[in-house]
This record gives C-alpha cells, structure tokens and sequence, in this order.
C-alpha cells in the first residue's frame, strides 16, 4: 500500500502548484519589471504569437486581454488573418527576427513541429516566458537542451506545453486514484492512442509555392524537401496532420497524440527518465514514422511505488484487456493502471475502477476528503498567462513535459536500432549502443541551431 502521509504531501504540493498559478498572486516577475496587479492595465503581457492559423488561432480568445505585440507566421495570409483580431502588432515572417523585438515578455509558439524546440530555447534565452505547442521537441537532445534551459531559468520564466487536455478534471481524479491505492501497488501502466495515418513517403516536387508562402523558412532547419501543396492542405487546427508523419517534419504518432495521452499517466505515477526502453512494430520506413507500434520502459521505484513498466502502443497495437466485457479498442486514446488489486482504465474524461481478486472488497482504498481533492485547474493557456505575472508555476512547465517527449522519443531511438537500449538519464546517454546514441539528435541545416 502507497504511504499515505508521502502521498498527502505530494499531493498538496500538486495543489499549492495549481492553485497558486490560478490565483497569480504574490511578486509580478516580469522581464519588463516589477508590476502591479494580476487584473491592472500596466499589467498587461506583451505577447508574440508565432504562428497566427491553426494552432495560433485556438490562442485568440486567451490573449485578447493581453498586449498582443508580434505576429509571425512563414504564409502572410495566415498573418492577414491574426491581423484582423490583432491590428496593432507588428507582423514578421521570420520567428528569429520576430524574437529580437524589444518590448517582448513572452511568446506562444505555434509554428511547425520541427521547429519548436529552437523557438523555445531562442525565447528563454532572451528571458521571455513560453507557451509552447506539443510536441515540445523532435529529438532526445533537443528535449534534453529545452529542458536543461528552463530549469536554469526557472526562477525568471513560466513556461507551459501545449497540453490542454491536462485542465480536464478527470486527470486529478485519475491521479487520487492511483496514489490513494484504489489499485492496490501499482506495476504497470500502458497507454494507446488508436489514429492511422499512413503516407508513402516525400511527397513529390509541384509547381512552386505561393508569392505569400515563405516555403524555406517553413523548411527552417530541416532537410530541404521540394514544395508540394498536399503539405499544407489540411484545415485549421488539423493542418499538422498532413506534414508530422515525415522523420524531417514531425515525430508521428507518439509526438502528436502520444504528448497527450502520455500525459494522462504522467500526470499520476511522478515518473523521472526511463531506465531502459525497447519497441517494435511495422517495417521501418526512412522517410516516415510508423503507424503501428508499441514501446515499453522501465522506471525505478520513488518514495511512494516500486519499480514500474510504462507501456506505449499505437497504430492499432494494444494492450490486453483486463476483461474479455471490456473493449479497449473503443477507447480512441487510453490509459491503464495495473495494480495488486486491479485495474483503472481512463480516457481524458472518464475512469473505470476494475477490482479483482478475493481481497478486492475496497476497504484498503481510502477515498480523499473534499479538503484533499485536487482543485480544477481552470483555463490551461490562462494559468500560464498568470503564471508569467505571478509564481511562475505551472502544471506542464518544460521539466515535466520535457522529461514526458524525452521518453517518448526514445521509444523511435529502440524501434530504429531494433533493439533494448539501456539509458543513462542523467547524461542522456544509451549505454549499450553506439548506434542508438547517433540517433538521439538530428543534423540541422547550415545557418540554423538549437541554442541561439
């Protein structure tokens, strides 16, 4: 059973974190100054919003009220369209010239997956707060660098992925379960996420981009691959589903979806960097991620569980049902808990409690009391905007969300090497493959870097 004075105390902790960042009182630390007041005019971000469509335009409605300074996105029309909702703010095409604005005090980042990381690294380094979309990064080393460059920060800067599924209550819910007991000691957790999408490869050069198209900065540090329409013909919001498959681009399935659904487990079991991690599923294809595949890591006991398995399949590979009555397949994106004396199976709004066993009666499992029970945490892009003029503290800062990608990209690292990798997290290093470690990090183009 979890030690339940370790477990309140960890829990509280998660509520002082929450709660604190919805309040947004105490010191207003801003790179701009000392402030007054959460709610004051003079207290007011001055934000950049790189990326103005898709992803951009689910962040109108959050920075409204706040000083909306910069725009940038590589296709003027999608700038034409933010300046619409936005006309004041200055409009740029290039988000490394975009960050050298003065007046700046944070950034939401919504660019093309393959380069959120360098703009998440480039805006600390200026002492800007970060919002910054899922996946955080692309690459173990570039998670690792993202990382490594809040927590040197942390003390200035608020940051938050862009995992809104997190605000939803049931991830609290799903947390007091697991600590609580009400699986008895927890094993082993698997997650899945269902979605196919399936391309052959590169799409074929076609015709020339667009006059309003700035198609090479969209390319950005990536390999260049010829202009094809069928990259950008997706619908706002879904638009990534079209280019994040290819290796240059994106990192599939367990970057996109993955980042949420991971999350739901992250959020309960208080998981540092995997120990180990091995995977297998389709034939591997150099130009685009798999579709079916399954990856299972090995995490070390802490102060309240044991040493535990941690489980990802997606494409269509899953996990096996605890019941023959209970369909996970028609859980689109999923997690299970198994413990000593059962199961919790959730999606990102519902729980399902499967006891089993003769002892499985649930008198060990002792509910939280209303003072216990995490409190909402409110509107996710908000608590980062009060995190920025208050403490700072936010549910998926890059520490957390960092440490979540770097687990899940090592799950590529194991499926390319074809083999069980052992892993070193304090250096970021696999011990038993040389292979393995060149694949940890990508080569960027010339003129392009990670840490500028």
């Amino acid at each position: 059973m979890p030690n339940r004075s370790t477990k309140s105390g960890a829990i509280r902790r998660r509520q002082f974190i929450q709660s604190a960042a919805a309040l947004g009182a105490g010191f207003m630390i801003l790179p701009s100054g000392v402030l007054r007041g959460a709610d004051a005019p003079s207290n007011k971000l001055n934000v950049a919003l790189l990326g103005t469509w898709g992803r951009g335009e689910a962040h109108f409605g959050a920075i409204s009220s706040e000083n909306v300074v910069a725009l940038c996105d590589v296709d003027e029309e999608h700038l034409a369209f933010a300046a619409k909702k936005f006309p004041d703010a200055k409009h740029y095409v290039d988000w490394r010239k975009c960050l050298e604005q003065k007046d700046l005090d944070a950034v939401i980042c919504c660019t093309a997956d393959h380069t959120h990381a360098f703009v998440a690294n480039w805006a600390m380094n200026r002492g800007l707060h970060v919002f910054c979309e899922k996946p955080l990064a692309n690459t173990v080393e570039e998670a690792r660098v993202v990382r490594a460059t809040y927590l040197k920060n942390k003390d200035k800067l608020a940051t938050q992925c862009g995992t809104q599924r997190h605000a939803n209550p049931n991830f609290n819910r799903v947390r007091e379960l697991i600590r609580d007991g009400a699986v008895g000691e927890l094993s082993e957790v698997y997650v899945w996420g269902n979605r196919q999408l399936r391309r052959d490869g590169y799409l074929p050069a076609a015709g020339d981009p667009p006059s309003t198209l700035h198609y090479d900065l969209w390319i950005g540090p990536s390999p260049f691959h010829p202009y094809n329409p069928g990259y950008f013909s997706g619908t706002s919001g879904l638009n990534c589903l079209q280019w994040n498959m290819y290796w240059d681009f994106g990192s599939g399935q367990l970057g996109d979806m993955g980042s949420h659904t991971m999350d739901l487990a992250w959020n309960a079991i208080d998981a540092g960097l995997p120990t180990s991690a091995e995977a297998s599923g389709e034939p591997f294809n150099p130009e685009v991620t798999p579709v079916e595949m399954s990856a299972t890591f090995e995490h070390p006991a802490n102060d309240w569980r044991p040493a535990i398995t941690v489980s990802w399949y997606q494409g269509g590979a899953m996990p096996r049902s605890p019941r023959p009555y209970i369909d996970l397949n028609k859980i689109g994106h999923g997690a299970m808990f198994k413990g000593s004396r059962g199961f919790l199976i959730a999606d990102f709004e519902s729980r399902l409690l499967v006891p089993f066993g003769d002892n499985a009666d649930l008198t060990y499992y002792k509910s939280p009391k209303e003072e216990d029970v995490i409190p909402p945490l409110g509107h996710f892009q908000k608590q980062w905007t009060d995190a920025c003029k208050g403490n700072l503290k936010t549910s998926c800062d890059f520490d957390y969300s960092g440490t979540l990608i770097e687990q899940m990209l090592l799950a590529h690292v194991a499926y390319r090497v074809g083999q069980k990798i052992q892993y070193d997290g304090a250096s970021g290093r696999v011990t038993n493959s040389d292979e393995a470690n060149s694949l940890l990090s990508r080569k960027y183009r010339p003129g392009w870097t990670l840490d500028g």
